[in-house]
């Protein structure tokens, strides 16, 4: 019998990601299993579960060997084949069932896999959860139990569509570049688009193994330059990119602009606000500080909440306080009830960034994005720093920006308002303009962000500040991008 295979550092904050076969192993995907299903019982779930992959040459191994796991430890086995991971989400309530396990490794390139888990909808995997999976799978005995069993085949791709599409009609001509990157959305966005009355324009739609090129990650600057071109040279109203595994989306305006995820949400949530009176709303801590103070949604009486980033920790606050729906920079977007389910569908995503245009015939995206109050944000920014050091090393850096807050010292000449801590720290300053740095959940990366509400110098300014702080540990090395 081959041995397992399955490297402790796999096991991320929410999720799982591995570099296949180096680091996992089919005997090691079915260990996973095995550990899953004991965690699943151990917890009260009931012994059964939802299994679906992306589209990755390697993905059907990794799922059969998880699947063999989860048997061997009682759980039945309802196999949707390969979806979206929203698909995977939507098959929980649609089949009664409220465990998922989804194989896919995103947006990472080729050679990656990974896992995405979850024991009660519409909740995935938080990090108690994930440490407990680690330590069953790594340190305790294989767990057998009887009951378990393989399903056959349950396709849920027709009825997520229908259910995705509704009687939701564009009222307005639209033409919009369908980006995929290869990957697994180019099986299912396109039918969506189609649908819902839009003329598309394809953009790798067909789906490629190999991801000839490049990896489907609408955050990546070369999928959005690349969605750019496309909209400029076929005179596209707009462009969705869709990333790996169908839950981030990237966006580009009919003048060829990145419009990042963070501002997209803002114009939701603009009209969200009109219709739902006094909404909540939730803006991971990467987001841009305009939620706090736009005056429309200051108006209307919203409220938003930056919190943790991360599509776990995003999906159990917003089914905590019952927000209407909650957005990521990097490109998840969360509806809850009565818009969506409450877990992250960049399908769904789609559908209400074309309600909105359809709610303003005469405008652009461009012209909408333009009615905000101005600011300058950099994009998201990862100094390389370790899984071993990235904690501390954030740690350290949040502590210094609380003395320098006590001490009455300033960044770009502006003084310290406030340090939000609920991860990393997003340090505010007096005019409202701000700073994160984190450590990333799945990478060794820092993660650093900023945002001026005054100009594109005081942003540079701000950025060359922190850097400065940032320079002062060895332990940090150089960025995947930076202004």
């Amino acid at each position: 019998m081959t041995q397992a295979r399955i490297t402790a550092n796999g096991f991320r904050e929410y999720d799982g990601r591995w570099r296949y076969p180096e680091e996992i192993n089919p005997a090691g995907a079915e260990a996973l299993g095995n550990g899953l299903g004991k965690l699943m019982l151990e917890s009260g779930a009931a012994p059964q579960i939802v299994l679906g992959r992306d589209l990755r040459s390697y993905s059907d191994a990794i799922a059969e060997s998880l699947a063999s796991g989860l048997v061997r430890a009682g759980i039945r086995v309802f196999d949707i084949g390969t979806v979206i991971s929203p698909m995977a989400y939507f098959a929980r309530p649609h089949l009664g069932i409220d465990a998922v396990a989804m194989v896919t490794a995103s947006h990472n390139p080729n050679g990656w896999t990974g896992l995405k888990a979850g024991l009660r909808h519409p909740h995935t995997l938080n990090g108690g959860q994930m440490r407990r999976l680690r330590q069953i799978v790594l340190q305790e005995a294989v767990h057998c139990r009887p009951g378990g069993e393989r399903l056959g085949r349950t396709p849920v791709d027709a009825p997520y569509l229908d259910d995705l599409c509704g009687d939701f009609r564009l009222r307005r001509s639209l033409k919009i570049v369908c980006a995929t990157g290869n990957g697994t959305a180019g099986l299912f966005a396109p039918e969506f688009l189609r649908r819902i009355g839009a003329r598309i324009v394809h953009l790798h739609t067909e789906t490629d193994v190999r991801f000839p090129h490049y990896n489907p990650n609408p955050e990546s600057l070369e999928m959005l330059s690349d969605m750019a071109r496309n909209t400029c040279s076929s005179g596209a109203d707009l462009a969705f990119g869709f990333d790996g595994d169908g839950d981030r989306l990237g966006i580009i305006d009919n003048e060829g602009n990145m419009v990042f995820a963070d501002k997209i949400g803002l114009l939701l949530a603009r009209s969200f606000a009109e219709t739902h009176p006094n909404p909540r709303f939730i803006a991971d801590i990467k987001s841009t500080g305009l939620y706090a103070s736009d005056p429309l949604l200051m108006a209307r009486g919203a409220a938003t909440e930056y919190w943790k980033t991360g599509h776990s920790h995003i999906k159990h606050r917003l089914f905590e306080t019952g927000a209407l729906a909650a957005f990521e920079k990097s490109g998840h977007f969360y509806f809850g009830p009565p818009i969506g389910r409450g877990y992250d569908d960049a399908l769904l995503a789609a559908r209400e960034v074309c309600r909105l245009l359809d709610q303003f015939p005469g405008k652009s995206l461009s012209e909408l994005v333009a009615e905000l109050p101005e600011s300058w944000t950099t994009p998201t920014m990862s100094p390389y720093c370790s899984d071993e050091d990235k904690y501390d090393v954030a740690g350290r850096i949040t502590r210094t920006l609380i003395d320098m807050r006590d001490q009455g010292e300033r960044i770009a000449g502006l003084p310290i308002r406030e340090i939000v801590t609920v991860n990393g720290a997003r340090c505010i300053l007096e005019n409202g303009s701000w700073v994160l740095v984190r450590a990333s959940s799945n990478t060794p990366n820092l993660v650093v962000v900023c945002e001026s509400m005054d100009s594109e110098a005081e942003m540079s300014a701000i950025f060359a500040d922190i850097d400065r702080l940032l320079r002062r540990e060895p332990e940090v090395g150089e960025y995947d991008q930076r202004i």
